[in-house]
């Protein structure tokens, strides 16, 4: 939803270094309806983490020990979506490359083994996109591997590539010992992580996210279904991944979008195939119905004003680089208070673009989002009168 924010500033507080400026409330375009009290999330009774996720703004709705280091299982392969889609876009491979099923990846991860495989026939080559179908909708431990050891060389070598990608996205609570999932010793990430890629896949590689909301896939004449049974069960959801092993449990990734609002949830560490749907849908349910997003700053627009010294100009524009959205409890926009934290002082020539300091949104006195703020556009210096003139005023100022 968009809304517009008021932004001449009500108050000047000196914090440190900075001026803290608080701004009015955002104006609804409509009376917000009446607050309510929001009931406590249907936290799953048996898993071990789980997580609702805002994915526009990143802010955690609900959770539980969402930072704990547990397996992962297959969830492990949106990570390595991830990484071939990074790779892809840095021109390194391309959707029309022929992988091998090689013989290592067959054996460890073919229809020979217990886990979930592809069924592309050994000592043979597929088209890579087709191949990476085969790892995201059938869950191919095969696929998986035949695709790092095209892109990397090795299964090892593109382990390491893994590791540096989620490094990249702060994902502190995760390292990868495969790139399929199977019980690896130093091989555990979190709910929070998983929900964290999951947003990351779906901002940064839209296209390749779409493969997870396929249904069923058939390779050398076997059909498998997606094994995400939402898919089935709610039409906003399109991903994102299921995983299970003994170790790890039942797990699950989900991500839905009903209207503008999109939210993601992860259940790790549930009892079974069907529950871990249940309380992945259930969870994504309470978050549609008790928070929804606002879009609050478009980037490129003038959110405020602040004021040059040795400029040619007297005052520059501030703003945002990229939109800001925050997740909100429903009926509680009017209590958001934004505040700006910039510089107390502020001294030509300032580029555009150029980062000045971060606009904070507050909620009951927490923090709930923040960007930084940048330069609308660049202020040249000063002639020498305006610059020296400045530089009396900035020292009695100071004195």
């Amino acid at each position: 939803m968009k809304f517009r924010f008021a932004f001449a500033a009500l108050a000047t507080v000196a914090v440190g270094a900075a001026v803290a400026q608080t701004l009015p409330p955002p104006e609804a375009a409509t009376a917000p309806p009446p607050e309510i009290k929001i009931p406590d999330a249907p936290a799953p009774a048996v898993s071990k983490a789980w997580i609702v996720m805002d994915a526009a703004s990143g802010q955690v709705l609900a959770g539980a020990n969402i930072h704990e280091h547990l397996a992962p299982a297959s969830m492990t392969k949106v990570m390595t979506s991830y990484v071939l889609a990074a790779e892809l876009k840095a021109g390194k491979i391309t959707r029309d490359d022929q992988v091998m099923m090689t013989e290592r990846a067959w054996r460890e991860g073919g229809a020979g083994t217990d886990g979930s495989y592809s069924g592309f026939p050994v000592n043979q080559t597929a088209r890579l996109e087709d191949m990476e179908k085969g790892m995201v909708v059938q869950s191919g431990n095969d696929a998986a591997i035949a695709l790092a050891e095209h892109t990397a060389g090795s299964e090892e070598a593109f382990v390491q590539l893994m590791n540096a990608y989620a490094q990249r996205l702060g994902m502190k609570d995760s390292h990868f010992a495969d790139v399929h999932g199977l019980a690896a010793e130093g091989h555990y990430s979190s709910a929070y992580d998983m929900a964290l890629l999951g947003r990351a896949l779906i901002r940064d590689y839209p296209d390749t996210y779409a493969y997870n909301k396929i249904k069923e896939m058939t390779v050398n004449g076997i059909t498998q279904p997606n094994r995400n049974l939402l898919l089935w069960r709610d039409p906003s959801v399109d991903g994102i991944k299921t995983g299970h092993t003994s170790q790890a449990g039942y797990c699950i990734m989900n991500s839905a979008k009903r209207g503008d609002q999109r939210l993601i949830s992860v259940v790790m560490g549930d009892v079974s195939e069907k529950q871990r749907a249940t309380d992945s849908l259930a969870l994504l349910n309470w978050g549609f119905r008790f928070y929804e997003t606002h879009r609050l700053y478009e980037p490129g627009k003038a959110i405020a004003q602040q004021k040059v010294w040795k400029g040619a100009e007297r005052e520059v524009k501030l703003g945002v680089a990229a939109p800001l959205l925050v997740g909100v409890p429903r009926g509680q926009y009017d209590k958001l208070k934004p505040m700006m934290d910039v510089p107390k002082q502020l001294v030509a020539p300032i580029k555009k673009g150029q980062k000045i300091g971060t606009v904070k949104v507050n909620l009951d006195g927490k923090t709930i989002a923040e960007a930084p703020l940048v330069a609308v556009e660049g202020v040249e210096e000063g002639g020498f009168f305006r610059r020296l003139w400045d530089a009396l005023w900035m020292w009695w100022e100071s004195v």
